[in-house]
């Protein structure tokens, strides 16, 4: 008596789209989905926000046909909040109905839009077992992390999007990818005490820490803050990649490092070039002339030297 066993699920790639409130993960999914149409890839938009009205772009699974926040908070008298992760446990406890409607997409690429609450991916577990389920589902999935590129203006705030960033990546297990968007924004709200490479590579945070102990109301923190980049540095797993949704070429490194980070690289399902393969394969991913060439595009010279912002420091 011979056993079958069950067929293996078709091999889905994607990205799951989170971050804070406003952080453009609506624009991102629609930008990406137009650039990967013109790559070739078939790419369908997943929304998961419950909150998410008037989409921007054509969605083939809209979580609104399940539950939305709108009759959530008037059912059940909650708050945004409240029903946000009231909306993400209703769909955990109703995983089968998105199973039905994602397998009639097979063979795309899925973009998956979810909601803007920083608590669902810090230390709620609703969002982190769906995504465990869609694993499970053979889906290969990167975590694309949008924060406001200006922040970086901010050093306390830098410091808690750091915070924040770490905690994400922690939990939510999936490979990761930090993105700093709306960078034609980042020098909105002041200029950035150093170069975007210190932002984005996350440089020795102990720089920071001493520039925003020039603040008396930060002054007295100056022992907090300090363990606060410890902990970052210890870890050592934040990094970022600028963004510009309308930039090609941001749009390129963006997809090139989720490529890398889900595995799609690999693949057969395009036509590989066989030198950006062989990059992936070894790490050799060196992004120093794309911060470069970001810095130069988005923000306003100094004119200073090196030796220059040290005397500054």
């Amino acid at each position: 008596m011979t056993s079958s066993n069950p067929p293996k699920p078709a091999l889905h790639f994607g990205q799951v789209v989170i971050g804070p409130p406003g952080s453009g993960k609506t624009t991102y999914c629609r930008g990406m989905q137009e650039f990967l149409s013109r790559l070739g890839r078939k790419v369908v938009i997943v929304n998961l926000d419950p909150a998410n009205e008037g989409l921007p772009y054509p969605c083939a699974v809209d979580i609104s046909e399940l539950v939305t926040l709108d009759d959530v908070m008037d059912g059940l008298k909650l708050g945004p909040n409240g029903g946000l992760i009231y909306s993400m446990e209703y769909l955990e406890a109703n995983l089968d109905w998105l199973e039905s409607k994602l397998k009639h997409h097979q063979g795309s690429y899925f973009l998956f839009d979810c909601p803007g609450q920083v608590e669902l991916y810090t230390h709620h577990n609703s969002v982190k077992n769906i995504f465990a389920q869609l694993s499970k589902w053979n889906f290969r999935l990167t975590a694309v992390h949008l924060v406001d590129s200006h922040y970086c203006a901010d050093p306390a705030k830098f410091i808690s999007v750091l915070c924040t960033s770490l905690s994400t990546m922690l939990h939510v297990e999936l490979p990761h990818v930090n993105v700093l968007s709306k960078m034609d924004l980042i020098e909105q709200y002041g200029k950035l005490a150093f170069n975007l490479d210190y932002y984005t590579e996350v440089l020795d945070l102990s720089y920071l820490v001493e520039h925003l102990s020039l603040d008396p109301f930060f002054k007295k923190f100056h022992h907090l803050n300090l363990k606060l980049a410890e902990v970052i540095q210890d870890y050592s797993l934040v990094s970022f990649v600028p963004l510009n949704v309308q930039d090609k070429e941001s749009m390129t490194q963006v997809l090139r490092t989720v490529d890398k980070a889900n595995g799609y690289c690999f693949g057969d399902l395009e036509e590989r070039n066989l030198q950006a393969m062989m990059s992936a394969a070894v790490g050799a991913d060196f992004q120093f002339s794309t911060t470069l060439s970001v810095q130069e595009k988005y923000m306003e010279a100094t004119g200073k030297t090196v030796e220059d912002e040290v005397m500054d420091l």
